[in-house]
């Protein structure tokens, strides 16, 4: 669980890679692309630039490089070359990278062309969401105060968060202990030491948090069919604090 300098370092590397990856995404003009045409995308920078592995593509059995996740699905969407999007959709791209043998794990929601104003609220209160937890990592905070902060962000914007679905450890492997849970009460649950590892990554939906799994066994949905955004970073906890390990190039930490 407690990660060493050195193994943070690395993890920091594949931190550094996979956000240049997402860099690169930014710059596309998404209204008329194929989610299999971001998925091959993602796939070649981080094989071919990155020099790098995508960790997703085989793991648990999965086929592709990323989770392509438009409007109201929550996450695990598959990607598709029938899956084009249109100008007004909003869709998450979760990305995990493999360097030096450590992974990093990162998503955004993007806005396609002209978005309504509920889906642009909802994505930046996704975002800002995210943040309030990432702010509550420190040494000697608890777990609780990290799904606090999210929840309670959630809740003065008027959406609700997903609970089946949780941030985790993360290293080596992909899915490592602590989970993160996104709600939860300030001053319970396990205290955060420096070097350890974990995700940030809550899914708020406009509507009820109520979700379900369609048949591909992958692909969450909303179970109202309102729209869900989600936003991930990688943060390791620090002697004094955190530090986000897969910050963007033009990204600022708004501590």
């Amino acid at each position: 669980m407690i990660k060493r300098p050195e193994e943070i370092a690395l993890l920091a590397e594949s931190g550094r890679l996979l956000a240049q990856v997402f860099h690169q995404i930014d710059q596309l003009e998404l209204a008329g692309m194929s989610t299999m045409q971001v998925n091959d995308l993602a796939e070649d920078l981080i094989i071919n630039t990155c020099r790098a592995r995508p960790a997703s593509k085989g793991q648990y059995g999965y086929a592709y490089t990323l989770n392509a996740s438009p409007n109201q699905v929550v996450c695990h969407g598959m990607p598709s070359a029938a899956d084009i999007l249109s100008s007004g959709d909003i869709v998450n791209f979760d990305i995990t990278l493999e360097k030096n043998g450590y992974i990093a794990d990162s998503s955004t929601t993007y806005l396609v062309g002209q978005v309504s104003a509920p889906a642009r609220r909802l994505v930046q209160a996704s975002y800002e969401a995210m943040w309030q937890g990432i702010r509550a990592v420190r040494p000697g905070a608890r777990l609780g105060d990290i799904g606090h902060a999210i929840e309670q962000h959630a809740r003065r914007h008027g959406y609700s968060v997903v609970r089946e679905y949780c941030g985790h450890g993360i290293g080596r492997e992909m899915h490592e202990e602590p989970q993160i849970l996104h709600w939860g009460r300030p001053h319970t649950g396990l205290t955060l030491r420096e070097g350890m590892v974990f995700t940030i990554e809550p899914m708020l939906n406009q509507g009820a948090r109520a979700v379900d799994t369609e048949d591909d066994g992958w692909t969450v949905v909303t179970r109202d069919g309102q729209l869900s955004a989600q936003f991930e970073h990688t943060v390791a906890v620090t002697r004094d604090g955190v530090r986000v390990l897969t910050l963007r190039p033009d990204e600022k930490y708004p501590g």
